[in-house]
């Protein structure tokens, strides 16, 4: 007995070969550029030990890497690439202005909280 609810998807194929040739390059690249940032970020989390004198610049470095990733993620799987360079502006710009936000109020907090423990002797 045929079933009549499965769709054969391969039959309704919009796309030629070179098209899908040109989307599995791209799904390549963007597969090597982030995999490529994850390992430095492993790298260098892995290698680099706190208390070092240039941990603060790996610190720095974790949180670029990573809004790198992220936008790039923003980019490619959520097509905004795809959009014109205003409408990316618009969408990503607030973003990082968020993250900038966070980052700050992280920051302040954390210097707050040590500065009275250091205060308490702790």
């Amino acid at each position: 007995m045929e079933r009549d609810d499965v769709i054969e998807y391969s039959l309704d194929a919009h796309h030629s070969e070179e098209e899908g040739k040109v989307l599995r390059k791209k799904i390549w690249k963007v597969t090597a550029l982030l995999t490529i940032i994850t390992v430095v970020e492993v790298l260098l989390g892995a290698f680099i030990k706190q208390g070092t004198t240039i941990w603060p610049i790996v610190k720095w470095s974790f949180i670029a890497l990573t809004l790198v990733k992220a936008a790039y993620i923003v980019l490619s799987f959520m097509h905004l690439g795809d959009e014109r360079k205003v409408m990316r502006y618009v969408i990503l710009i607030p973003y990082f202005i968020f993250i900038a936000y966070l980052i700050f109020i992280l920051l302040t907090e954390g210097i707050y909280v040590d500065d009275v423990l250091k205060s308490h002797g702790v």
